[in-house]
């Protein structure tokens, strides 16, 4: 199908872009990526009267270590990340997540700031974001605010973006040297969404985890952090029995929604399966 009629804007600062949204208020909407958006006008689900094309704002995209955080601008796109030595140097989960979404095409155009900012659970990186304890950048017409990424989340395409509000840059504190990291997803073709995937963060020493993350991915209405099922694998050496206590303890907060990708039981099941795999690989690459 054929989108709606439309005006197009296009803000060389985030400033503007935030004016622009303030005055044309509930009938204008942002552009990144376009991958959720576009679809869902074509669809006639999504009826903007004005687009807001964030690509011409060059202060939203680059990469960026400052201390022990690494800031990455919104309009990055999977693609930069992939390219990118010092992701590949602090943050080789992100390029591996990154490899997983989509498509070559895809990539090339889809943004962090617009996979993070939309609130689609079945998105891969929100998950990767609670696992890396990050935090985004917004700025609307009240000025600039952090927020975690842990309290991003509220609901299905519900989150704590404010009205005229935009998603700016994604902080990320850099992992501890030797950490180990997994990113396991499930899906039924390539371009799809998962139909669960898990993401790992982990220290280990003496053969025993030390400290753990797990984020989860389209298994409930918001990405997950699975503390409970973290707080069970520190100080063991996850043997195999371990393994299924954790996948369990992740497996108790799924939620996911029975649909093409399978029944609930089945979904969580196979969630357990990618966290169990993503331990396994993380902790074999921690040094």
């Amino acid at each position: 199908m054929i989108p709606g009629p439309f005006s197009y804007h296009r803000p060389t600062t985030v400033a503007d872009a935030v004016k622009l949204l303030s005055t044309l208020g509930d009938e204008a909407r942002p552009l990144a990526g376009g991958h959720s958006l576009v679809p869902m006008m074509k669809l006639r689900l999504a009826t903007p009267e004005h687009l807001i094309d964030l690509h011409g704002i060059d202060g939203l995209k680059g990469i960026r270590r400052t201390g022990e955080r690494i800031e990455i601008g919104a309009m990055t796109t999977q693609h930069d990340l992939l390219a990118s030595g010092e992701i590949a140097d602090s943050l080789p989960i992100l390029q591996e997540t990154a490899l997983l979404i989509a498509d070559p095409q895809v990539r090339y155009m889809g943004t962090l700031g617009g996979n993070v900012a939309n609130g689609d659970p079945g998105n891969d990186m929100p998950a990767l974001m609670l696992t890396l304890g990050a935090s985004y950048r917004l700025e609307g017409p009240a000025g600039v605010r952090e927020v975690a990424a842990a309290e991003f989340y509220q609901g299905a395409y519900f989150t704590a973006l404010e009205p005229c509000e935009i998603v700016t840059a994604i902080s990320i504190p850099v992992p501890a040297a030797g950490h180990g990291y997994a990113y396991e997803k499930l899906k039924r073709k390539v371009g799809d969404y998962a139909t669960a995937a898990a993401a790992v963060m982990l220290t280990m020493a003496g053969g025993k985890v030390t400290s753990c993350a797990i984020g989860l991915t389209n298994l409930h209405e918001t990405p997950l952090l699975a503390l409970d099922a973290a707080r069970v694998a520190i100080g063991t050496g996850l043997d195999a029995a371990t393994l299924k206590q954790v996948a369990a303890a992740a497996e108790a907060i799924m939620a996911p929604a029975a649909d093409a990708r399978g029944p609930v039981e089945y979904r969580k099941h196979v969630g357990g399966i990618m966290v169990t795999r993503a331990l396994t690989r993380a902790a074999a690459r921690a040094a």
